[in-house]
Protein backbone atom coordinates (compact mmCIF):
# COMPACT_ATOMS: atom_id res chain seq x y z
CA UNK A 1 0.00 0.00 0.00
CA UNK A 2 2.43 2.68 -1.00
CA UNK A 3 5.72 3.74 0.47
CA UNK A 4 6.01 5.34 3.82
CA UNK A 5 8.71 7.99 3.64
CA UNK A 6 10.15 7.71 7.36
CA UNK A 7 12.34 11.51 7.05
CA UNK A 8 9.19 13.26 6.01
CA UNK A 9 7.05 11.42 9.15
CA UNK A 10 9.96 12.49 11.35
CA UNK A 11 10.11 16.24 9.65
CA UNK A 12 6.08 16.13 10.50
CA UNK A 13 6.03 14.93 13.75
CA UNK A 14 8.25 17.44 14.85
CA UNK A 15 6.33 20.25 13.40
CA UNK A 16 3.15 18.62 14.34
CA UNK A 17 4.16 18.81 18.38
CA UNK A 18 5.68 21.79 17.89
CA UNK A 19 2.37 23.48 16.78
CA UNK A 20 0.22 21.54 18.63
CA UNK A 21 1.78 20.23 21.71
CA UNK A 22 3.69 16.91 22.63
CA UNK A 23 0.79 15.39 24.80
CA UNK A 24 -2.06 16.29 22.13
CA UNK A 25 0.16 14.82 19.19
CA UNK A 26 1.39 11.32 21.55
CA UNK A 27 -2.48 10.92 22.78
CA UNK A 28 -3.27 10.95 18.78
CA UNK A 29 -0.78 8.31 17.70
CA UNK A 30 -1.11 6.21 20.89
CA UNK A 31 -4.43 6.47 20.55
CA UNK A 32 -4.37 4.57 16.92
CA UNK A 33 -5.24 1.39 16.07
CA UNK A 34 -4.99 -1.19 13.10
CA UNK A 35 -7.83 0.86 11.32
CA UNK A 36 -6.41 4.64 11.87
CA UNK A 37 -2.75 3.98 12.15
CA UNK A 38 -1.86 4.51 8.73
CA UNK A 39 -4.36 7.59 8.37
CA UNK A 40 -2.00 8.86 11.18
CA UNK A 41 1.39 8.22 9.81
CA UNK A 42 0.03 9.32 6.77
CA UNK A 43 -1.40 12.73 8.36
CA UNK A 44 1.76 13.39 9.95
CA UNK A 45 4.00 12.73 7.24
CA UNK A 46 1.93 14.61 4.44
CA UNK A 47 0.48 17.15 6.37
CA UNK A 48 2.86 18.54 8.82
CA UNK A 49 6.43 16.83 6.78
CA UNK A 50 5.32 18.01 3.35
CA UNK A 51 2.49 20.22 3.93
CA UNK A 52 4.61 22.58 6.80
CA UNK A 53 7.87 21.00 6.18
CA UNK A 54 9.32 23.65 4.15
CA UNK A 55 10.35 27.21 5.28
CA UNK A 56 8.65 29.13 1.97
CA UNK A 57 5.98 30.60 5.21
CA UNK A 58 6.65 30.66 8.17
CA UNK A 59 4.82 28.76 10.99
CA UNK A 60 2.96 31.71 12.65
CA UNK A 61 1.28 32.86 9.00
CA UNK A 62 0.34 29.08 7.66
CA UNK A 63 -1.72 29.03 11.53
CA UNK A 64 -3.64 31.85 10.28
CA UNK A 65 -4.11 30.28 6.78
CA UNK A 66 -5.58 27.19 8.43
CA UNK A 67 -7.86 28.82 11.05
CA UNK A 68 -9.21 31.21 7.61
CA UNK A 69 -9.73 27.78 5.38
CA UNK A 70 -11.00 25.78 8.35
CA UNK A 71 -13.21 28.57 9.50
CA UNK A 72 -14.61 28.97 6.09
CA UNK A 73 -15.22 25.04 5.57
CA UNK A 74 -17.20 24.99 9.16
CA UNK A 75 -14.69 22.25 10.42
CA UNK A 76 -14.93 23.67 14.09
CA UNK A 77 -13.53 20.99 15.57
CA UNK A 78 -10.34 21.12 13.56
CA UNK A 79 -11.05 25.14 14.22
CA UNK A 80 -10.21 24.95 17.69
CA UNK A 81 -7.68 22.69 18.07
CA UNK A 82 -5.75 24.75 14.94
CA UNK A 83 -6.95 27.78 17.13
CA UNK A 84 -4.64 26.61 20.18
CA UNK A 85 -1.90 25.92 17.96
CA UNK A 86 -2.38 29.08 16.04
CA UNK A 87 -1.10 30.58 19.90
CA UNK A 88 1.71 28.34 19.73
CA UNK A 89 3.25 29.43 16.97
CA UNK A 90 2.53 33.11 17.70
CA UNK A 91 -1.16 34.24 16.61
CA UNK A 92 -2.01 37.29 18.76
CA UNK A 93 -6.00 37.57 20.32
CA UNK A 94 -5.84 40.57 17.70
CA UNK A 95 -5.19 38.39 14.46
CA UNK A 96 -7.69 35.37 15.48
CA UNK A 97 -9.94 38.61 15.63
CA UNK A 98 -8.58 39.66 12.51
CA UNK A 99 -9.28 35.90 11.11
CA UNK A 100 -13.20 35.84 12.38
CA UNK A 101 -14.19 38.93 10.86
CA UNK A 102 -12.73 37.45 6.95
CA UNK A 103 -14.59 34.56 8.12
CA UNK A 104 -17.05 36.51 8.47
CA UNK A 105 -16.65 38.87 5.15
CA UNK A 106 -16.47 35.92 2.84
CA UNK A 107 -18.37 33.14 4.58
CA UNK A 108 -21.11 34.27 6.50
CA UNK A 109 -21.69 35.58 9.88
CA UNK A 110 -23.18 32.62 11.09
CA UNK A 111 -19.94 30.77 10.28
CA UNK A 112 -17.97 33.51 11.95
CA UNK A 113 -20.12 33.43 14.78
CA UNK A 114 -18.34 29.87 15.42
CA UNK A 115 -15.09 30.69 15.45
CA UNK A 116 -15.48 33.34 17.41
CA UNK A 117 -17.16 31.37 20.14
CA UNK A 118 -14.67 28.66 19.40
CA UNK A 119 -11.95 31.23 19.92
CA UNK A 120 -13.12 32.55 23.22
CA UNK A 121 -13.50 28.89 24.67
CA UNK A 122 -9.45 28.61 23.58
CA UNK A 123 -8.83 32.08 24.45
CA UNK A 124 -10.23 31.35 28.10
CA UNK A 125 -8.16 28.40 28.30
CA UNK A 126 -5.57 29.80 28.07
CA UNK A 127 -6.23 32.93 30.39
CA UNK A 128 -6.18 35.11 27.86
CA UNK A 129 -9.65 36.37 28.38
Amino acid sequence: MGTFDEDLFEKGLERRKATLGDDYVQKSLDGADEFTRGFQDAMTAWCWGFGWGDDAIDAKTRSMMNLAMLGALGKMHEWEIHCRGALNNGVTMEEIRAICHVVAIYCGVPQAHDCFRTARKVLEERGLL
